[in-house]
């Protein structure tokens, strides 16, 4: 798959996904207007402010994905640009080619598992360390290793 063409294809899917995130919103916004003249119960209260909750999570779910379609992906001090390409090797394995993504709603379809997100443990490991070097991270299942056999960054 050509470069331009993938990025076509991220960019129609980003697209897509925002617009059913405003349909939602404007739906949401629409139920909440309504709940807003009914006298009810705390039960009530609690879904109203739960829905509440939902709204302002799309919202910003909206504003990241504006962000990115308009080309926002700027570097973070500390963190590895996005687009960066790694060649890792985990003990016992093959080694794996990554891609850097800031969020995770970059991640394509199907490419789960070969993308890393610059602010994850390992992501944030990996900053400033060269090919050749092993890298141990932080998990929640303790230290684990890796060898950063390649890193290329974006042009």
């Amino acid at each position: 798959m050509s470069e331009t063409n993938f990025a076509e294809q991220e960019r129609a899917r980003i697209e897509a996904e925002l617009a059913d995130l405003r349909r939602r919103r404007d739906e949401m916004r629409a139920e909440l207007q309504g709940d807003a003249g009914t006298v009810g119960d705390r039960g009530d209260a609690a879904d109203a402010l739960q829905r509440a909750e939902d709204l302002a999570g799309i919202d910003e779910q909206i504003s990241r994905l504006a962000w990115i379609l308009a080309g926002g992906n700027a570097d973070v001090p500390g963190q590895l640009p996005n687009g960066t390409e790694v060649t890792l090797r985990f003990p016992g394995d093959e080694p794996v080619r990554m891609r850097v993504i800031n969020y995770l709603e970059e991640t394509p379809a199907g490419e789960e598992d070969t993308t890393l997100t610059a602010d994850s443990p390992l992501g944030l490991a990996l900053f400033g360390r060269k090919a050749g070097d092993t890298v141990t991270y932080s998990t929640p299942r303790g230290e684990l290793h890796v060898d950063l056999l390649a890193i290329a960054y974006p042009k």
